[in-house]
């Protein structure tokens, strides 16, 4: 094995088994030695522009992590923001993944995502930056997403919205007046207004 390709063996230990091609190219990896370890099996080619360990990724959230990769100005919404949160009991079958109105969105096979498009004004309100597995994760914090999971009721269900609510202001210690100032925002306040009085 040469000295390069041990090297960009090592680089993907360093990410914990997963990168992006822009990374690899930024790291100073050219195609032909990428090329080359794709070829020997050492490393996989999981989805366009995205390669991991032949032998797997050491990531406690690796659907989030190869997400960023692939979306990096997207920002994690509605359930996957949920369980990242860890305020439902629904275990997402895609990474939904908000990007703002108008912009192109990448056709992705790994991981499964569904995006939601975002209208300017709004879109990054509530914007937290995480890190998981030494990466920057775009996370809406839970106020926003109880509040985006009533805007999008229709397709996640008011009984998870109605749920999210209860375990972000009895368990979380959300405050009401928070998630009332993204309700505003986002014109769903009569929605949850009268839900949110039941429950205080």
């Amino acid at each position: 094995m040469t000295n390069k390709r041990r090297k960009l063996i090592g680089f993907l230990k360093n990410r914990s088994g997963l990168a992006g091609y822009s990374e690899i190219k930024k790291a100073g990896f050219d195609k032909t030695v990428l090329r080359s370890v794709v070829k020997s099996g050492q490393i996989k080619k999981v989805d366009r522009g995205l390669y991991r360990l032949a032998e797997g990724t050491q990531l406690s959230n690796p659907d989030l992590v190869a997400a960023s990769i692939k979306v990096p100005k997207g920002i994690v919404c509605l359930l996957s923001a949920l369980a990242f949160h860890e305020a439902t009991s629904e275990i997402p079958r895609y990474v939904h993944i908000a990007i703002l109105r108008g912009k192109h969105a990448n056709k992705i096979k790994y991981p499964p995502v569904k995006y939601y498009r975002y209208a300017p004004g709004i879109w990054k309100e509530g914007l937290e930056n995480h890190e998981v597995d030494g990466r920057r994760i775009r996370v809406y914090n839970l106020a926003r997403t109880v509040v985006d999971c009533f805007k999008f009721r229709n397709k996640i269900g008011l009984d998870v919205a109605r749920d999210a609510l209860k375990v972000a202001v009895t368990e979380k210690e959300v405050k009401p007046k928070e998630i009332m100032k993204y309700a505003k925002l986002c014109r769903v306040e009569s929605v949850i207004k009268p839900v949110l009085e039941a429950i205080i």
